[in-house]
């Protein structure tokens, strides 16, 4: 296992704790709440939706050209933010060198 796949499931790890953790305290649309409520929160949100978009979009090229289905990897983005990428480089790996 790669140094940098070791770091991705860290990463993912402790996001999915932290995720989890927002989730009981608030639910799954109270973590959109504070986001919505000023410009510098709403600011924040829509910086994730463009960046989310933009490796929505190489994640379906990646899939598309290594034959595999994107749809499972866009619907868990759209759903799960930036925990379907995470486990989408875990999973596949894209440096040759791996």
């Amino acid at each position: 296992m790669t140094k940098q796949r070791i770091i991705l499931i860290i990463v993912l790890v402790a996001f999915l704790a932290l995720t989890g953790a927002a989730l009981v305290d608030h639910g799954y649309w109270g973590i959109f709440e504070p986001q919505l409520k000023n410009y510098a929160g709403l600011q924040v949100l829509i910086d994730l939706v463009i960046a989310l978009s933009l490796f929505l979009v190489w994640m379906w090229r990646d899939a598309k050209a290594a034959g595999r289905n994107p749809w499972p990897w866009l619907l868990l983005t759209l759903t799960l933010g930036s925990i379907g990428p995470l486990i989408y480089l875990i999973v596949y790996k894209t440096d040759k060198h791996d």
